[in-house]
């Protein structure tokens, strides 16, 4: 089945489990809110990897836990214990720091990027975004089904 196939099974799936306040009769699925145009049609939004150092493991664990409470990530992943070694101040450094892995939709990445700052003990924390390819579809589903961005924060992901 081809993607854009799959985009519209998966949109109507959405829609028929009744997950958002779209009208009754509108025509629309509550995914189509977050939805790009492309030349097949419509498609998900994009699944992608946020790749963070933070300090230690309990700093990585607050900042997960608290992404995914507010669901602007559906999962956070924690590697206690990675060796850094870069360019700090004019002196190359190496420390011990902890890798944050968050799952989420490109859509959530503004708000997502913000809390992270807010939350991080860096003055310049690392936070890098990976587009994810070829994701597997019940992963996506599941995605879509689990982030959400916050209110006034443009679009809001599904319900």
């Amino acid at each position: 089945m081809g993607y854009a196939n799959r985009a519209r099974e998966v949109l109507a799936w959405h829609g028929a489990k009744g997950r958002s306040g779209v009208p009754p009769g509108s025509g629309r699925t509550d995914c189509e809110r977050v939805r790009r145009p492309d030349e097949e049609g419509a498609r998900l939004p994009e699944a992608v990897l946020v790749y963070i150092t933070a300090a230690n493991e309990e700093e990585a664990l607050r900042i997960g836990r608290e992404v995914v409470a507010r669901r602007l990530a559906a999962c956070a992943n924690v590697v206690p214990k990675i060796a850094s070694i870069y360019w700090w101040e004019g002196a190359m450094q190496e420390e011990d720091e902890a890798l944050l892995l968050l799952k989420t939709l490109r859509p959530a990445v503004p708000a997502l990027m913000a809390a992270v700052r807010a939350l991080h003990s860096y003055s310049v924390p690392a936070i890098s975004v990976v587009a994810l390819a070829d994701v597997n579809p019940a992963y996506l589903d599941w995605l879509v089904a689990e982030v959400r961005l916050p209110a006034g924060e443009g679009r809001e992901l599904p319900t």
